[in-house]
């Protein structure tokens, strides 16, 4: 149970205000009080600020006899562009464990970019009287992980062009003199780093003077392709203008010219190392491990050949640690890493989630979310998360609102920034049953997986009784383990006590073991295609580039990593246009890449961006600051 000094019942008002007027109209609990709440010692953290502190990762072994609690992963159905509240109903259902159910609990989420938030869709605090505050704190800089992430990906990148270049300017034995200089007394050593790569090339010589002719070629040489560079330079801001540049134009690069791309901070493999990382130690390894390209002979080229691992490891030293904030209601939240759900695999830290299993203890809860519909989210938190962690949830949520269920039922397009049509506010039983299809397969794939699934309806003012009857029914019809309807977003942790009820019955009656949807030894097509199924597909057709890059990868040797599919969020299928549970289509896979270090491999349906663009009006212009208080105004 969580302590009555830091827990409050906050005060709704209807109709519901703005986000960040919500949210400044709490005073939060200096975050010590939070901390020690979790018995957590000054010891355990450190202070950024008053609201914020890192939880340092020494907790764990401290804690590592201690028995967890009960797990929990929030997904949704197939979304609309507006977003269905998982993150709101995440930490909605979490108040109502800890202020109104006597619950000891932790919400686990994502830190969101600062692209989305200053672009079109806004903050990812929750939403109404179920957030994270400080609201502005959160959806900003927060501890500086996201900035990490940046320094230590454009450092990568930087040493992936100098070498091509110092490569192409000087001979092997310069090179080997270079990188192996004589000290004071005239003799050469290895660095660190560079006993990994003699490794790779099978030389167990450990003095740079031992070395014959031909392994100093292959030593210093990495001989990259600069055709085959997957590694881009990021930035934590929507710039379509970066979606495509060219490097090297100075006159002192001696024509090093070459395209190349940013993406945005959060679709770097270094944010989804961060997330699948077990230790210090584990994230050193990954990082070491990313492979940026090949050689010209096709052999892949890592972090560590490059001799930067170790620099990378510096950067994100602080960034490993969870950020432990607060909810409206005084409950705990630890934010950490924010991979691309689209792209990457859209979870938040394992360290997080191990953290709080521990703190909370058997009988207590910790609630994560997973990225967009359960058919990208949620699956690889079981795929691929699951897999890394060793842990096994109990419930898995389903958020659905009538809203997208009346579009999956073949009601008009959902468009961002534009009046919802007339059909979403009004009743239209028919069009909520015709949609629940949708519901229904999130339902039965996620319930494959071996644990109870509780469908959390979240309510709108417009929907109406038999509207929101008709879902749970379906709901049930389709196996969920219950169907609540939740009103978080207007009343807080009270809206959602039912909800909270449920999951608690959820998990104590679960007692089957993780079920993974593929095997890891199997090859990556047959992964792609038991993935593809679970769509709806009847078959997977791969470019002609895909077939290429999966021969690679099995050659390499990396065939046996999951699977992360990079596909639209708004469909089962390839099509966002495609609503409802579409089946019998092929999907297409254009391309496959991988994500070495993070651990997976990533096949490309139809086109992904990696660098999302400002609207004509981004919700930039509502953004400011009142310079009488210093408080954040107009974020939402």
């Amino acid at each position: 149970m969580t302590s009555s000094n830091t827990l409050r019942k906050v005060q709704v008002v209807s109709p519901v205000p703005a986000d960040i007027d919500i949210a400044n109209s709490v005073e939060p609990i200096h975050i010590s009080q939070i901390a020690q709440d979790l018995n957590l010692t000054p010891n355990h953290y450190d202070l950024y600020g008053k609201y914020k502190a890192k939880v340092l990762l020494s907790v764990l072994d401290e804690l590592q006899e201690s028995k967890d609690g009960y797990y929990v992963v929030v997904g949704g159905i197939t979304p609309t562009p507006l977003g269905e509240g998982k993150s709101t109903t995440t930490v909605g259902l979490c108040q109502a464990l800890g202020a109104y159910l006597d619950k000891k609990v932790v919400t686990c989420v994502r830190q969101p970019s600062q692209g989305p938030t200053f672009g079109i869709k806004g903050g990812a605090a929750g939403g109404g009287y179920s957030q994270v505050i400080p609201m502005d704190e959160f959806n900003l800089h927060l501890t500086g992980d996201i900035h990490a992430i940046t320094a230590a990906n454009n450092l990568l990148a930087a040493a992936i062009d100098t070498r091509i270049f110092h490569e192409s300017t000087q001979s092997d034995k310069a090179l080997f003199n270079r990188l192996c200089p004589p000290n004071k007394e005239g003799k050469r050593s290895f660095s660190d780093v560079m006993f990994k790569r003699l490794k790779n090339l099978g030389i167990s010589k450990t003095n740079p003077d031992d070395l014959t002719p031909e392994e100093i070629s292959k030593f210093a040489r990495l001989d990259i392709d600069p055709a085959s560079i997957t590694w881009r330079r990021v930035m934590d801001i929507n710039d379509r203008f970066l979606r495509k540049i060219t490097i090297g134009q100075g006159p002192d690069e001696k024509g090093k010219v070459r395209e190349t791309a940013f993406d945005i901070s959060v679709a770097s493999e270094i944010m989804a190392v961060l997330a699948l990382t077990t230790s210090l130690a584990d994230m050193r390894e990954r990082l070491g491990k990313m492979v940026i390209g090949n050689s010209k002979s096709g052999d892949p080229v890592t972090a560590d050949d490059l001799g930067v691992g170790g620099a990378l490891t510096v950067l994100m030293k602080d960034a490993i640690n969870p950020t432990l904030m607060q909810t409206l209601e005084g409950t705990p939240v630890l934010v950490h890493a924010g991979p691309f759900a689209n792209i990457a695999h859209g979870n938040s830290s394992i360290v997080a989630d191990k953290i709080a299993l521990k703190l909370v203890g058997p009988g207590g809860y910790v609630v994560t979310e997973a990225g967009f519909g359960a058919d990208i989210g949620t699956e690889k938190f079981m795929n691929i998360k699951c897999r890394y962690s060793g842990l096994k949830p109990q419930c898995a949520i389903i958020v659905a609102t009538i809203r997208a269920l009346k579009m999956h039922g073949g009601g008009p397009a959902v468009v961002a920034g534009k009046p919802l049509d007339h059909a979403y506010l009004t009743e239209n039983v028919a069009l909520v049953e015709a949609g629940c299809v949708n519901l229904a397969r999130h339902i039965s794939n996620t319930k494959a997986y071996g644990v109870n699934v509780v469908v959390a309806i979240n309510k709108f003012s417009t929907d109406t009784d038999a509207e929101l009857s008709a879902v749970r029914n379906a709901s049930l019809a389709a196996g969920a383990y219950d169907a609540v309807i939740s009103s978080h977003h207007a009343h807080g942790g009270r809206g959602a006590v039912d909800l909270g009820i449920a999951v608690q019955k959820a998990c104590e009656n679960v007692a089957q073991p993780l079920k993974f949807l593929y095997p890891l030894d199997v090859g990556i097509k047959e992964k792609i295609e038991a993935i593809a199924k679970s769509y709806g597909a009847s078959g997977v057709e791969y470019s002609e580039q895909a077939e290429k890059q999966i021969e690679m990868y099995t050659k390499q040797g990396f065939s046996g990593l999951p699977i992360c599919m990079a596909k639209t969020q708004y469909s089962f299928s390839d099509n966002a246009a495609a609503k409802g549970a579409p089946s019998g289509f092929t999907l297409p896979i254009r391309d496959v890449r991988a994500s070495i270090g993070a651990g997976f491999i990533y096949p490309l349906v139809g086109t992904m961006s990696t660098m999302p663009g400002l609207p004509t009006r981004p919700c930039f212009y509502d953004i400011d600051i009142d310079t009488t208080t210093g408080k954040v105004i107009g974020l939402s």
